[in-house]
């Protein structure tokens, strides 16, 4: 599943810095670029994002105006994905234990230090996501057959399965009202991946998108009326697109010939 999930992992600094284009819709796009995530909390919060220190992917932040930035992870391994909690006092990341190891789900003061592990197993967990309220943290993580959705609390423990097929489900994220999270789903109704939402609890699983593109990287926005996601068929670049929670007004936001990816919703 590392091999999945890394085909998705596009976004830069430099790429999150130069998107604008969208701002009056209040949507950042951050396009395709050397492996690092960026992630905005809100006004006038910092910018987490991973970046190479010459030998491996580490955890840092900045100020918007490009000023301040701070190292907060120093290994030998990787350090990706940051999120911000609610509150902005922590950022989870998923970090490699070992150059040969699987990455897991860590968190760390937003200012450096404190670093928590969550997760501890044999199998890959990526792409944190916290809740409206803090209080829990939804990932991706392998199952050793595929890849399922979970949530655990966001001081550790209490690990449960959101999602559980015999298809890839990754790229989780909260509604704001805490009470479902969208997600992408590889292949469990084809060949493509399609956009699904759920219960933190497991029920309630609907299917937004269904086509034969690629649909995936959802992302709620502040009101949580609309999702955005890539939109991207075969043998064409991809594009974001937005749709209502209940799968209607599918909406085109980009047009061009290259690709754009990774939509995130600003809070302004």
């Amino acid at each position: 599943m590392e091999t999945v999930r890394l085909n998705h992992l596009r976004a830069a600094l430099l790429a999150a810095a130069a998107a604008g284009l969208l701002a009056a819709v209040g949507l950042a796009v951050v396009l395709y670029a050397q492996p690092a995530e960026a992630n905005f909390p809100g006004k006038p919060g910092k910018i987490a994002f991973s970046e190479t220190d010459g030998t491996d992917l580490e955890i840092y932040t900045i100020n918007p105006n490009g000023g301040g930035k701070k190292q907060l992870t120093n290994n030998s391994t990787n350090d990706i994905e940051p999120a911000y909690s609610p509150n902005g006092k922590k950022i989870a990341y998923s970090g490699r234990e070992a150059p040969a190891g699987d990455y897991e789900i860590y968190t760390i003061n937003a200012g450096g230090g404190g670093k928590k592990q969550l997760t501890d197993n044999s199998t890959g967990d990526y792409e944190p996501s916290y809740s409206p309220s803090g209080k829990k943290i939804a990932f991706q993580g392998d199952d050793g057959q595929d890849t399922e959705i979970y949530t655990i609390n966001a001081g550790g423990g209490g690990k449960q399965p959101v999602t559980d097929n015999s298809s890839d489900d990754y790229f989780p994220d909260y509604a704001p009202n805490g009470k479902r999270i969208a997600y992408t789903n590889n292949a469990e109704t084809g060949t493509d991946e399609e956009i699904y939402t759920i219960k933190p609890d497991g029920g309630g699983k609907k299917q937004l998108t269904d086509n034969t593109a690629n649909d995936y990287y959802p992302s709620y926005s502040p009101s949580g009326k609309k999702i955005a996601y890539v939109y991207e068929a075969a043998g064409t670049d991809a594009e974001i697109y937005t749709i209502t929670p209940g799968g209607g007004g599918r909406t085109p936001v980009t047009d061009n010939s290259t690709n754009d990816d990774d939509p995130y919703w600003g809070t302004q």
